[in-house]
């Protein structure tokens, strides 16, 4: 059967799948519905006796403009996705499985694979539940068989479940950094001085600090107000935080040089922290469009990430063998809150946790104040005796 549309093409109704448009009607009546059906008081339950809608592609079909932007928003933020259906495609294709859809003997087998290579317990849950999100609706695997193989995986390998929490860069390791990355007078010393502390006094996730637009600051003489429409935690919900300066951090100062900086160069809006080429000039637009097809003028989180870690040592710190990563400055920053009376709500807002979270005080107050009580330290140090002399009898 076809219907034919007088501003568009012939579609041909049997390609239709009845279930999802009602777009035919059978010789025989019968039900159109599924579980997903829902009608009113009244309604009558559809049927393929209904009057058969004319569709035309028009309606079908998305624009060219409408298509580029879905595909920019599938592709923002998909990252981990596409790590996790690269690996699972790559197993697939060495074990001559069908990757998608899968079936759910593929994906309990992919899960055992990942405990097998002693990943943990966080990092294969987070890669098999992006795959089976990844699969057509109504064709995802079962995880049920999984689930088991993962319970006991988590038992027989304790250190499995061991997060790797990031190095804590508090403000004795900060300043050093900072000065450092300053000391010779180059622009992006002062870009880095200034991402540093604002890193750090922002408590933010590094992808929140190279996403800040110039438009979004506002610098007075003691404060940086700055607006953000969402974030992590907050969808949907702008917020303006506002930092007060310190003496330490300098935010202020730091921020409007490199600010001013920009300025100089006719920058006055789109991102805050941009790439500084070896000339010392900013790289322009045309330039990143050639090797940062995705983030344009925006920095990338790894390269917070790989600043941070050369002005570290480069300062001669050293860690308590955690590793140095962005995430250090937000866990630099709660730390030095936690170990100086802040409560677990005041790290929540500072931070932006969700209200509620259990992260600000199990992964930062309580182990650095942990960190500084000693129980032993209520016991009398015995006397030293001279060496050589005989034991008490």
């Amino acid at each position: 059967m076809s219907v034919d549309a007088s501003d568009g093409e012939i579609v041909d109704a049997e390609l239709v799948e009845p279930r999802e448009l009602l777009l035919v009607a059978e010789s025989a009546a019968s039900p159109l519905v599924d579980p997903h059906t829902v009608l009113r008081a009244g309604e009558q339950i559809p049927s393929t006796d209904d009057p058969v809608t004319n569709y035309t592609t028009r309606d079908l079909y998305l624009s060219p403009e409408t298509t580029q932007a879905l595909e920019e928003a599938e592709e923002d933020g998909s990252a981990p996705r596409r790590t996790a259906m690269k690996g699972f495609k790559a197993w697939c294709a060495q074990e001559g499985r069908v990757a998608e859809p899968c079936t759910t003997a593929t994906y309990t087998e992919y899960g055992s694979h990942l405990m097998r290579r002693g990943l943990k317990v966080s990092t294969i849950k987070n890669y098999m539940s992006l795959i089976r999100t990844s699969m057509p609706p109504g064709k995802q695997p079962d995880s049920s068989l999984y689930l088991q193989l993962l319970g006991q995986y988590r038992k027989t390998n304790k250190r499995s479940v061991r997060r790797k929490e990031a190095f804590p860069i508090t403000l004795p390791y900060l300043v050093p950094m900072m000065k450092k990355a300053e000391a010779d007078g180059r622009p992006i010393g002062w870009r880095d001085a200034a991402l540093f502390a604002f890193g750090y006094r922002f408590l933010g996730r590094s992808v929140e600090d190279v996403n800040l637009d110039i438009e979004d600051v506002k610098i007075t003489d003691t404060q940086v107000f700055v607006w953000l429409a969402e974030d992590k935690t907050h969808k949907d919900d702008e917020q303006t935080i506002v930092l007060h300066d310190r003496a330490d951090l300098d935010l202020v100062f730091r921020l409007r040089r490199w600010l001013g900086y920009l300025a100089e160069h006719g920058i006055t809006t789109g991102p805050v922290f941009r790439e500084v080429m070896r000339s010392g000039k900013v790289a322009s637009s045309e330039t990143r469009a050639k090797k940062a097809t995705k983030r344009g003028d925006h920095l990338r989180p790894q390269t917070v990430n790989d600043r941070v870690k050369m002005w570290f040592y480069k300062a001669g710190l050293t860690t308590d063998g955690r590793p140095v990563s962005s995430h250090s400055l937000r866990a630099g920053g709660a730390t030095d809150l936690g170990t100086n009376e802040a409560t677990e709500e005041d790290l929540e807002r500072a931070g932006r946790w969700a209200k509620g979270s259990p992260i600000p005080g199990k992964v930062y107050v309580r182990p650095a104040r942990d960190a500084q009580h000693d129980p032993f330290s209520k016991v009398p140090v015995h006397p030293q005796r001279a060496e050589g002399a005989p034991p008490d009898a």
